[in-house]
């Protein structure tokens, strides 16, 4: 009997909590979540929003990442809390550092991936995570980036001219109601990218509250060309897993 994917459905992957460690000797909180019984076509490389306003490995769209993207698309998850950030899997070593140490994690999250033989590598930032991405992903060894509400604070146009040196694609994922930066002017100032696309999202906000589904669906028919959109039923064994508040103190 099919059930409705909620917020909170859990679906069958291996799930495998492990520790990143950085370069620079800190060891992060992280989770590699894949098919169950067969190899991931795909990888997300995911990296949070920003951690001083709540932003973790479990904010929202990529905790329903983890939980449906092995199963519904046989691609791999790999979350983690980059350093000083807390989830409920716990508290990742070192303190916020405004996007530069924080290169670092990123390194160390790419590599895990490329150690572990997970194909077809995709970094998918949100908010903060896009400066990451797009400070650090044009000459990290993935395919290539997606970001979702870039507010590009910190990232500057030597990073997005880096990306288009790289020739690696970039799918800019705009909210058309985003509180930083939004469709038109996303397109003038990804103009320096010609290898990216922008795509404006009507009516939805910069922390897509009630929009998963269209971003999920947006990044994996970025890294499966053609595939989705996603099932919103699932017919098999599941759970409901509650989200849990944790305090950033």
């Amino acid at each position: 009997m099919s059930t409705r994917i909620s917020a909170n459905t859990m679906l069958p992957a291996r799930r495998e909590p492990f520790t990143l460690r950085t370069a620079d000797g800190l060891d992060l909180v992280a989770e590699l979540a894949l098919p169950l019984d067969r190899d991931p076509v795909a990888t997300l490389v995911t990296l949070h929003p920003l951690p001083t306003h709540a932003g973790m490995m479990d904010s929202h769209i990529y905790r329903k990442a983890a939980f449906r993207l092995p199963a519904l698309a046989d691609i791999a998850v790999l979350r983690f809390n980059t350093r000083g950030t807390v989830s409920a899997a716990g508290r990742s070593d070192g303190a916020f550092d405004g996007g530069d140490g924080e290169r670092h994690d990123v390194q160390a999250a790419v590599d895990a991936a490329v150690g572990r033989g997970l194909p077809d590598r995709w970094l998918v930032g949100w908010s903060f995570g896009t400066e990451l991405a797009l400070r650090y992903g044009a000459t990290a060894d993935v395919t290539g980036a997606v970001l979702l509400s870039p507010p590009l604070h910190r990232a500057q146009d030597s990073d997005l001219d880096a990306w288009a040196a790289s020739g690696k694609p970039l799918v800019a994922l705009v909210p058309e109601l985003d509180d930083y930066l939004r469709p038109a002017e996303a397109r003038d100032r990804f103009a320096r990218v010609p290898q990216c696309t922008v795509r404006d999202f009507p009516k939805v906000k910069h922390l897509w509250v009630g929009q998963a589904e269209a971003a999920l669906d947006a990044v994996v028919g970025t890294v499966r060309p053609g595939f989705g959109p996603l099932p919103r039923e699932w017919d098999g064994p599941s759970e409901n897993v509650p989200a849990q508040i944790v305090s950033a103190g």
